[in-house]
């Protein structure tokens, strides 16, 4: 096995704790912060696919603007930090049943449209280095609009969270 694939793997189980984590801890600011662990997993998964350019971008925006952002709405809105009821149901079989179509779904899918695990990268076209300059370029030609709509949603939520907590 290649150390690129072990160094995968190894990240990748990682990522699925702490994603395991996100979901079930009780304290909020804990939640978040195995939520940094999970993007800075997938910065890292990109860096070892050789897609650095993509790897710096998660870690600026999604580590150091978007999380930092939900921590900042966390403190404004004062957001009790303990679970404060219970919310459980007896739905958790059904859950359970769903995640698991949707993981054989997803399973059928990707093995349909690659053919299987263990493709050569050229098939994949791993390895091969993107310019900044094609990525600049998409973002600012073709997917512009997006882009633009993209920061607008983040500035509006930015906004109404602070005119939700300084309503006092």
């Amino acid at each position: 096995m290649a150390a690129q694939n072990v160094a995968f793997g190894i990240v990748a189980v990682f990522m699925a704790v702490a994603a395991i984590g996100v979901v079930t801890m009780k304290n909020i600011v804990h939640a978040a912060l195995a939520l940094v662990i999970v993007l800075a997993g997938v910065a890292a998964q990109y860096i070892i696919l050789q897609a650095e350019f993509l790897g710096i971008v998660q870690v600026l925006i999604y580590i150091g603007a978007v999380l930092v952002l939900f921590l900042f709405g966390i403190m404004l809105t004062r957001a009790p930090m303990r679970r404060t009821g219970e919310f459980d149901n007896d739905q958790r079989i059904l859950a359970g049943l769903v995640s698991l179509l949707i993981f054989g779904v997803l399973a059928y899918l990707l093995t349909d449209q690659f053919g299987g695990i263990g493709q050569p990268a050229d098939k994949l076209r791993l390895g091969q280095p993107t310019q900044t300059s094609a990525i600049a370029d998409s973002i600012f030609r073709t997917y512009v609009v997006g882009f633009e709509v993209v920061s607008m949603l983040l500035l509006a939520a930015l906004v109404g969270a602070i005119v939700l907590a300084r309503r006092d």
